[in-house]
């Protein structure tokens, strides 16, 4: 009987990864959306748990695919309580998007 362990916290290189940005515009935003704040341990290194992943995977959503300002993502935060799991939703709808166009172009 194996159990999966799942990582609880992932650094600022493996979010940057998961998204495909650089690090630094993690830190920039970091800066502009107050509600974004990792743990951070005693030497300054940022940790990020589930919940700040998608929270900035929504941020990436709104900023990158649907061109949102910066002060336009800011407003759409404040009035989405539930953006956490809308990114989720977004990511899952994104996967199968590509699937369906990979299938598409296969035939």
């Amino acid at each position: 009987m194996t159990d999966k362990i799942e990582k609880k916290y992932f650094t600022i290189g493996e979010v940057a990864a998961m998204i495909g940005e650089a690090k630094s515009l993690i830190r920039f935003w970091e800066k502009e959306f107050v509600v974004l704040k990792p743990l951070k341990t005693e030497k300054g290194t940022r940790k990020y748990d589930a919940k700040a992943i998608e929270l900035i995977k929504y941020i990436h959503y709104l900023v990158k695919q649907k061109g949102y300002t910066l002060e336009g993502a800011k407003d759409a935060l404040r009035k989405d309580q539930h953006a956490g799991g809308r990114a989720e939703v977004i990511a899952k709808l994104n996967d199968v998007k590509s699937f369906l166009v990979g299938l598409k172009e296969s035939i």
